[in-house]
């Protein structure tokens, strides 16, 4: 185990969850549930509640999700930090950083789980009658982390089968 690398990557899903809450405190404190506020032809503030998971999967499923999606994101948490243990400060960056806003992403929306039951988004993208679903930092940071976990994949993946061509 590696302390100082954990620690420092840990570090930053620390901020991705503390940022993810104080701007979902501040979403539920000063809007309506349901109230939308448009700041850009294409971005809008909205105060929405969702049971489910990403895209609202499994929202109406009765609330036995709620559980599972606890037991879920604590199980992948408890491994993502493990992977981050295994990292020295400096090893693998990108895949830590990767790690480490999933990380930070899994705890901010298993604080609304365990709180609440449903997670806070507030942030709608849209273009002319068509709409992203909501969605808010966790989600944010769990998608930008899992698109440098791939990316990396795939960097790793094409530099092994280049080693196997030379070899």
């Amino acid at each position: 185990m590696r302390l100082p690398g954990m620690l420092h990557y840990a570090s930053i899903g620390v901020l991705i969850l503390i940022l993810d809450q104080v701007t979902k405190a501040w979403v539920r404190a000063s809007m309506m549930l349901g109230e939308r506020i448009d700041l850009l032809p294409f971005l809008a503030w909205i105060h929405v509640e969702n049971p489910g998971a990403a895209f609202s999967f499994l929202a109406d499923a009765g609330g036995w999700q709620r559980w599972f999606f606890i037991v879920l994101a604590v199980a992948f948490s408890a491994w993502l930090l493990w992977e981050l243990s295994r990292f020295g400060r400096g090893e693998q960056r990108w895949l830590a950083l990767a790690h480490a806003l999933v990380l930070g992403g899994a705890l901010g929306n298993l604080v609304d789980r365990i709180a609440t039951g449903r997670v806070t988004d507030f942030v709608l993208v849209h273009w002319r009658g068509a709409h992203f679903p909501a969605f808010n930092v966790a989600d944010a940071a769990i998608t930008i982390g899992a698109a440098i976990w791939i990316m990396v994949a795939v960097i790793e993946w094409r530099r092994q089968r280049a080693a196997e061509r030379s070899a």
